[in-house]
């Protein structure tokens, strides 16, 4: 857990001003979980991508999505050696420990469905032989909402793989300040200094899932994901998948916050992050000028929460 701290505050050497967004990172990081960042040009998306990676001690590779990236790009492809006359495997971009995929929809859907295989199975398969990526292994995406031209939005299929959706956003005054003055002698990133290392990770997310969940609480969890299927203005609510995910973002985040145990708060914490990009809303919704926060906010208030007695929960 101190571990966790430190990578934290390593980060925010680099990411000014987004306490929150960073926790949210850590927690679906220690959850093995993948990240999804959609927001504006130049908020720091992949600066943040950028400091995770080097606090973690992890080998990063980066692929600018563009149009004419390839499937072979990602996953790797077969070359022909004359000298022993056979095809070798020739590593893909997503042979490493963090993947940053930057503006993910600006790439075919061909190339955005190389990624499928890779973060739900954590393995890739080129010319019928099966390669496994090293272990941890996340995909942090990112994609900008606007100026979409020549984009290609990602399906509901794609979507689901990633365990949360986050928004940045603008900094405040104070903190753009800071992040001005930081700029002025290079990189913030190049400050940030590596506090452990990925077979540390790897014993954190293992004990990430021995954190407890009552029953009262995983109920919880069942009835916000029913609440999401049956609400009038959703369309297509959150799938099994996305109560995987909620589940273990929860224990993340529990874990971040120094329990071995999950409480309603830490699910009600990671909600909106692990839902928001799983719910399409109805027609209905859009007539009423309705989005997905929205929804949420509405569900998180509807939904009764356990309640905490003496040494439990009911």
């Amino acid at each position: 857990m101190m571990v966790a701290a430190s990578v934290i505050e390593e980060v925010k050497k680099a990411v000014i001003g987004k306490q929150d967004c960073i926790k949210k990172v850590m927690a679906a990081i220690l959850a093995g979980g993948h990240i999804l960042i959609e927001d504006i040009p130049g908020v720091g998306k992949t600066t943040m991508a950028v400091a995770f990676s080097k606090s973690m001690g992890l080998l990063r590779h980066r692929v600018q999505f563009t149009p004419d990236v390839l499937p072979a790009d990602i996953v790797g492809f077969s070359l022909y050696d004359k000298k022993t006359q056979q095809f070798v495997y020739q590593p893909g971009a997503a042979m490493c420990n963090l993947l940053l995929a930057d503006e993910i929809n600006r790439t075919s859907p061909k190339t955005q469905s190389a990624l499928l295989e890779v973060m739900e199975e954590r393995q890739v398969t080129v010319d019928q032989r099966t390669y496994e990526v090293p272990e941890p292994f996340i995909v942090i995406a990112t994609e900008n909402p606007f100026g979409s031209a020549g984009t290609q939005m990602l399906p509901e299929s794609q979507l689901d793989r990633f365990m949360i959706c986050i928004s940045m956003g603008y900094p405040d005054i104070q903190s753009e300040i800071e992040i001005v003055k930081g700029n002025q002698k290079g990189s913030p990133a190049d400050a940030v200094r590596s506090v452990m290392d990925k077979d540390l990770l790897l014993a954190m997310q293992k004990e990430v899932e021995e954190v407890y969940i009552h029953d009262a609480v995983y109920q919880y969890i069942g009835n916000l994901v029913e609440a999401t299927r049956n609400h009038q203005m959703v369309r297509l609510g959150v799938s099994p998948r996305g109560t995987i995910a909620l589940a273990k973002a929860a224990k993340a985040y529990a874990y971040l916050e120094g329990r071995t145990f999950c409480i309603p708060h830490d699910v009600e914490s990671v909600f909106p992050d692990v839902t928001v990009h799983r719910l399409f809303l109805s027609a209905k919704a859009r007539a009423a000028r309705m989005d997905s926060t929205q929804v949420i906010e509405e569900i998180l208030t509807g939904t009764k929460k356990p309640k905490a007695g003496k040494g439990r929960i009911e």
